[in-house]
């Protein structure tokens, strides 16, 4: 099988690109790295799965698979894209992996397919996943409040109670007038994270929020 990109416009203009098994291919990944998400963690929120989902699925994972499977072999490149290094540049090894998947769907169905993507989202799948679901959310939430708003989240110690050997610390995160969100936990570093936790939930849910005080 040979894809061809860039070659459409170099020559005839009657021959058809990848573009429509592209578009095809795109939402059969999405459907079935949903379908595997939902299978392998039935625990997880729909927000979770999301941003897995979102993690795996973009231009950086789907041209590394299309670079390890060396799909740029077989590529029908314009002669300039050609020898400007076409073959490795990710956004085509991308549009070329989503447009093979959709061609392995329209020719198989969906179980084969969704049975091809898991091999080839495999072994790093598992390790991927493992490494999203237990992230820092302090550091997520300081990466995203910076992007977003250009600011750095603010952690006030709010109280502390309990025996010396049982503290709980409750602390409170600010993100300018974004959101506020309370957390609580047996030390400093755990109340901060679960108020980062919550504060990230409220964020994606919203794409402006006023400021949220707590009950």
């Amino acid at each position: 099988m040979h894809l061809t990109i860039s070659l459409v416009k170099d020559t005839d203009p009657g021959i058809q690109s990848n573009e429509r098994l592209e578009f095809l291919g795109d939402a059969v990944l999405q459907l079935c790295i949903s379908d595997i998400l939902m299978r392998q963690y039935p625990g997880e929120s729909e927000g979770e799965l999301t941003k897995l989902r979102a993690s795996l699925v973009n231009e950086a994972t789907l041209a590394a698979i299309a670079s390890r499977r060396r799909l740029g072999r077989f590529l029908h490149l314009g002669r300039g894209e050609d020898a400007a290094g076409g073959r490795k540049k990710r956004s085509i090894l991308a549009d070329a992996f989503e447009a093979l998947t959709g061609a392995v769907y329209l020719d198989q169905g969906y179980e084969e397919a969704r049975t091809w993507i898991t091999r080839m989202f495999s072994p790093s799948l598992k390790s991927h996943i493992a490494r999203s679901l237990h992230r820092d959310y302090k550091t997520v939430l300081q990466e995203f409040s910076q992007k977003a708003f250009g600011l750095l989240p603010r952690y006030e110690l709010l109280e502390t109670c309990g025996p010396d050997h049982d503290k709980t610390f409750r602390v409170r995160v600010s993100v300018g007038n974004a959101v506020q969100r309370r957390g609580s936990g047996k030390s400093r570093k755990a109340a901060e994270m679960s108020a980062a936790q919550r504060a990230l939930k409220a964020l994606e849910k919203r794409t402006v929020l006023p400021v949220t005080q707590e009950r």
